[in-house]
């Protein structure tokens, strides 16, 4: 195979010197030959950065190339530390009250949202009635449709009522105090766990 290749360069290279040789081109063969002579050398100059440079300035560029350990670490982060890749929430639970989405151990956004509401109405009204200046006295909140409840006069003592001109909201307590609006259990029966 070599051999075969070797002859048809061979042949290429006698057509193009034929074609050259028609069209008036002398042969290379009579090309006539350069003498390299060595001048002088000069003496050697001082170079200065000036020189190096001219009028440009110099980019600073990298020396060392990264490790593709810190190059992967720079784009993915790095798990013991600061993770940049997207990963699915297991911790996302819908809200009983509400039904809107949040994650577990922390309030529902929308909840927060409503007695955030709900409480600067109440602080808009006592400020409305009782001013700007410290209170003291505690402060009783009566809704619409709801009643002065029956305390002893020792109960009501030095404290204020502020009246809102709407219902009480559902999941609003009226003692604020306690978790629910549903009044304590007194029974002390207990269900059994780990029937079998």
């Amino acid at each position: 195979m070599i051999p075969r290749l070797t002859h048809v360069i061979h042949m290429l290279k006698q057509v193009e010197r034929n074609v050259f040789h028609m069209f008036g081109h002398p042969p290379r063969e009579l090309a006539l030959a350069y003498v390299h002579e060595n001048q002088p050398s000069a003496p050697p100059k001082k170079h200065s950065l000036k020189d190096i440079v001219g009028d440009g300035f110099l980019l600073a560029v990298p020396k060392f190339r990264r490790t593709l350990e810190k190059r992967w670490k720079r784009k993915f982060g790095s798990p013991q530390y600061v993770w940049k890749m997207l990963e699915p929430k297991t911790n996302i639970i819908v809200c009983h009250t509400c039904g809107h989405h949040h994650e577990r151990k922390c309030l529902c956004e929308n909840c927060y949202k409503r007695v955030e509401e709900e409480t600067k109405l109440i602080k808009d009204k006592i400020i409305e009635k009782l001013g700007n200046q410290p209170i003291e006295q505690d402060v009783v909140v009566l809704y619409e449709g709801e009643n002065v409840p029956e305390q002893p006069d020792e109960f009501w003592k030095g404290k204020r009522i502020i009246e809102m001109k709407k219902e009480r909201p559902q999941w609003f307590s009226k003692n604020l105090l306690q978790k629910t609006t549903q009044a304590p259990s007194k029974s002390t029966d207990v269900k059994p766990t780990d029937l079998a």
